[in-house]
């Protein structure tokens, strides 16, 4: 097996030339997505080299006039979802995440995130999407919160969380819980009752499919969510009222029967939500 930094640096600039100006872009951006793990400075390399920010924008955008009316296809979907992975490998690395960020990059996927249509290829096209955000809110970094905050992310992230497929909304409720984990983010959130409402309304229809469909990623996810809205007084006052009913019984007692962290963060949400102080032994 290869080692991150044995794999011939030659390809890499060769592919990187081939993004640029050569006949063989697709071929390329295929060859670097799926190499981009076993060369631990490729993010380096394509965000210094010449152009190579250029070609990839370019794919991006040249998908645009097929979202609406929806007319994507899976060949053409899977040639920028290859291009949205080397965007990813970018907003991973510590060395490029910034110069990433602060190229306001991410305003370029926010139209993918907006479709609708649910067949694979704008499927897919969301998912590697939601990969480079969830890439950039990983490392728990003020900037990216910050700067996230005063765009649309969460309103799209809560879209999908209520209409995507299982994976896409395992991945954007994991954006929004990053966001609520940081305390301007909390903040932000809770700040007005219209942002509040509009994550509660979603958590709470989260909750009902879950019911019938348990997929176990998801509710961990929402539970973690409702925990860290408790944090705030208004939030936790709100949820006093407003908090599913299968979360306070016994609903999903089986899924959660051998995940005792998840237990344990469904008690203390319960906890913080009663009116009983609890006194420590």
């Amino acid at each position: 097996m290869e080692s991150p930094t044995s794999y011939e640096p030659a390809l890499v600039y060769e592919w990187i030339i081939e993004i640029v100006q050569g006949t063989q872009r697709e071929q390329a951006l295929v060859e670097l997505s799926r190499k981009r793990e076993q060369y631990e400075d490729l993010a380096l390399i394509l965000w210094h080299s010449y152009g190579v920010m250029t070609a990839l924008l370019q794919e991006i955008i040249s998908v645009y006039p097929l979202l609406n009316p929806p007319t994507l296809t899976g060949p053409t979907s899977n040639r920028v979802c290859n291009a949205l992975a080397l965007l990813q490998c970018i907003a991973s690395h510590p060395e490029t995440r910034i110069h990433f960020l602060n190229a306001h990059i991410t305003l370029f996927l926010y139209p993918f995130l907006n479709t609708l249509s649910k067949s694979k290829p704008f499927e897919y096209l969301r998912l590697t999407s939601l990969g480079v955000i969830g890439a950039l809110v990983k490392n728990d970094s003020p900037e990216v919160i910050n700067f996230l905050l005063s765009t649309e992310i969460i309103p799209l992230c809560l879209r999908i969380m209520e209409n995507g497929s299982e994976l896409s909304k395992t991945v954007a409720i994991f954006i929004v819980q990053k966001f609520l984990c940081d305390d301007v983010g909390l903040q932000y959130i809770c700040q007005t009752y219209e942002r509040f409402y509009a994550v509660a309304s979603v958590l709470n229809n989260m909750v009902l499919q879950l019911v019938d469909s348990f997929a176990f990623r998801l509710l961990k996810h929402v539970i973690r969510c409702y925990l860290r809205l408790s944090d705030n007084p208004r939030a936790r006052e709100a949820l006093r009222h407003c908090l599913p009913e299968p979360l306070r019984d016994a609903t999903f007692a089986h899924v959660l029967k051998d995940d005792h962290n998840t237990k344990k963060c469904l008690a203390q949400l319960l906890i913080n939500l009663s009116d009983v102080a609890v006194v420590n032994p």
